[in-house]
């Protein structure tokens, strides 16, 4: 299945509630945020497919074609599943915007993130759903410092990330020690709450998700094992590395002196479902 959004995509995207989906039943759906993956993505996709295929439970993936110019969304659709759907839209918009997209067309009580390029083993998403139903957490986040990951990257990669870490427990108080690991699960009920607040869409965007369910008093977040064999890319590493510092200041001025979230959050009750 296809959806191609209108080229003015909307600001702010609602997560429909659970009792508002499109298909009721649907215990988790993961959101494949995809830029520039056209070559890999069919491969990348059924060997995700095989890994949700063993879960017993019902799910559906839903790609989102971030203002792709190659051909990921036509390569993506031509994978054969039932339970895939395929979100696109001409303009590049980020993989914030991608992933808040993906949420807003989902079904899922829980719902999981996943890259498309599978740098992250999807095999994984098993073992935090375990996490999940066993601790009763609002979350439960991908960390490349839990001791029981399996990570391979540079050095000097680990310690951009972990002064990035000690930045944000200052800043914001989150007591995770890896914010930006692309794999991540959440309970429907928290999106439902702390996305439509969101305004990052680019790269500070797991960070901001995480800050705002804090304040909104979704605390409980557990940290989960992955895989990851890093594809480093000096140049492309260094200046992305300069957005997200640049996101986080503008979440932390947001957060501490505009109370921007709190008064979003303010108007939205104001407006009713």
């Amino acid at each position: 299945m296809s959806v191609r959004l209108l080229e003015e995509l909307p600001e702010r995207l609602l997560v429909p509630r659970a009792d508002e989906v499109p298909s009721p039943g649907i215990k988790l759906s993961v959101i494949v945020p995809a830029y520039r993956e056209g070559p890999h993505i069919q491969q990348n996709l059924g060997r995700l497919l095989r890994e949700l295929d063993v879960l017993g439970r019902t799910y559906e993936v839903i790609v989102v074609s971030d203002g792709n110019t190659d051909e990921t969304a036509r390569e993506a659709e031509r994978v054969v599943s039932p339970y895939i759907k395929v979100i696109e839209y001409d303009r590049n918009m980020g993989k914030g915007y991608a992933l808040r997209c993906g949420v807003a067309h989902s079904s899922g009580e829980l719902v999981t993130f996943i890259d498309a390029d599978m740098e992250l083993d999807p095999r994984y998403i098993k073992g935090f759903i375990a996490v999940m139903e066993s601790f009763d957490c609002d979350a439960v986040v991908g960390s490349k410092r839990h001791p029981m990951s399996n990570v391979q990257y540079p050095p000097v990669r680990r310690f951009q990330s972990l002064m990035y870490q000690l930045l944000i427990r200052i800043l914001f108080q989150v007591k995770v020690r890896d914010t930006q690991t692309g794999l991540k699960l959440f309970r429907r009920h928290v999106l439902e709450e702390v996305v439509p607040l969101l305004a990052i869409k680019r790269f500070a965007f797991d960070l901001e998700l995480l800050v705002v369910a804090r304040q909104l008093g979704y605390k409980k977040v557990m940290e989960a094992p992955v895989d990851l064999n890093y594809r480093f890319e000096t140049t492309a590493d260094l200046k992305a590395t300069w957005h997200v510092l640049w996101d986080t200041a503008a979440i932390f001025y947001r957060l501490r002196f505009l109370r921007y979230y709190a008064h979003q959050r303010a108007a939205i009750l104001r407006e009713g479902p």
